[in-house]
């Protein structure tokens, strides 16, 4: 086996792999020899058949395999010995394409090898955490909004406005006949809630307690139910009461509300959640610095494949992103050309993330079983009613796998490095850790 070298530039590598007819061969009576204790022929024991009449046999059939493992072996040694790795799946063809039985096998090899990276020191880089404090002022906005939205009513005795409660009972018609689904009792109905088909609501203000009152509406084209669609319907309201929104002391019953045994445990239930809020906004600006200094701090060649299929992938996301009326999945469009954006912003991501799975892995950084396990459940969550699916999913898709497993790494290897460098405290406002994410986000 012969193995010649045709280019080497920059990181993009050609080799020509030649195996011999003779190798070839050698490889054919090597998994004859290996099947041969266990083939039964007629005239023969289970065993005992030779080898000249087993390769007329299954010679042929074995050629293919053969060359197979021969073109493997010859790469993985290769790559054993040169140390490449290559940055996305090597191209492997075969050059002599009238190749037939008796002639040697020439295979071209080409790829882009990953960089050989040296990790930078850490200790010149200084770096500030931005720590928040909830003060009585945060706590304070927090409950008022709960409050809100522990939306209490009392009865009123003038006629509904918007925001006020309807309660009443309906039936649905179309054409005079009533529909399925379209009936109920004692229904409490918050005017302007939106939360009926459009023009209902607005046929109710005025409405008091004991009225009756006929609401014609049309359902909307795109309407869920097809028998409704686009269609006109009337529905026959009588009203039981009108209530009025009622302020919503804050106070041990409204802290009960919310599953607090007082108002005292809510603000303490509060303050903890403001707290991880905080941390986890001072996170993502601490490693936005981290990464910014890194970014500066190192620098190596990039396989142009890697930073190529990025920008398309970040070029793609970009275009979605000012398409709102657009499906994200929806691939049906025209390819979408990268930009000097999404060109800029791909050389970065692709040179981070290989400066972070090279500190990853000269660290001994993993993800464990249950971190796995974790991060399965809670994206898991997001799929009501289907989390087993999900899971078998996962089980059965690496591309899924690594997706979820690549950011837990790279949060370990980010707390790796933050270990390393220096790290001082500053305690700032709310507002300002605010103005510190913004200003990170229109940098992305």
């Amino acid at each position: 086996m012969q193995v010649t070298e045709t280019l080497n530039e920059g990181l993009k590598r050609g080799y020509t792999i030649t195996v011999t007819a003779d190798e070839l061969d050698a490889k054919v009576d090597e998994k004859l020899v290996e099947a041969q204790p266990e083939i039964e022929m007629k005239g023969f024991r289970k065993g005992k058949v030779p080898m000249a009449l087993l390769k007329k046999q299954f010679g042929q059939r074995l050629l293919g395999e053969a060359m197979q493992d021969a073109v493997d072996g010859a790469m993985n040694k290769h790559f054993e010995e040169s140390g490449d790795r290559p940055a996305l799946q090597p191209e492997v063809k075969m050059t002599n394409e009238d190749w037939k039985e008796g002639d040697d096998v020439v295979i071209s090899l080409n790829y882009e090898a990953l960089p050989k990276i040296e990790t930078p020191d850490f200790s010149g880089i200084a770096l500030e955490k931005l720590v928040v404090k909830p003060d009585e002022a945060a706590v304070q906005e927090a409950l008022e909004n709960l409050a809100k939205n522990a939306q209490n009513f009392e009865d009123k005795d003038g006629a509904a406005e918007d925001g006020d409660q309807v309660t009443m009972g309906f039936v649905g018609k179309i054409d005079g006949e009533p529909f399925e689904g379209g009936a109920a009792e004692d229904f409490p109905l918050v005017l302007g809630s939106g939360q009926f088909i459009p023009g209902f609501e607005e046929q109710l203000v005025g409405v008091k307690a004991g009225d009756e009152k006929t609401v014609t509406v049309n359902f909307p084209e795109d309407y869920g139910a097809e028998n409704l669609a686009g269609k006109e319907a009337t529905f026959d309201c009588t009203i039981t009461a009108v209530k009025a929104p009622a302020e919503t002391a804050i106070d041990d019953e409204m802290a009960k509300q919310f599953g607090a045994e007082s108002l005292e445990a809510l603000k303490t239930q509060i303050t903890e959640r403001l707290e991880a809020e905080y941390g986890q906004a001072s996170r993502a600006v601490l490693k936005r610095g981290l990464l910014d200094a890194l970014d500066e701090k190192v620098s190596f060649d990039l396989p142009p494949s890697l930073v190529e299929a990025e920008s398309k992938q970040i070029a793609h996301q970009l275009w979605h992103d000012a398409q709102e009326e657009v499906d994200p999945n929806d691939h049906s469009h025209e390819e979408i050309a990268t930009t000097e954006e999404s060109d800029k912003l791909a050389v970065r991501r692709v040179k981070l993330g290989l400066l972070l799975a090279e500190i990853g892995n000269q660290a001994e950084v993993t993800v464990t079983d249950q971190e796995m396990t974790q991060a399965v459940i809670a994206q898991a969550r997001q799929y009501p009613g289907q989390e087993r699916q999900f899971f078998e999913f996962v089980q059965q898709n690496q591309q899924m796998q690594q997706q979820l497993r690549a950011p837990i790494f790279e949060d370990k290897v980010v707390d790796h490095v933050l270990e390393e460098v220096s790290v001082t405290e500053k305690e700032v406002s709310k507002d300002e850790l605010q103005t510190a994410i913004e200003e990170m986000e229109d940098e992305a």
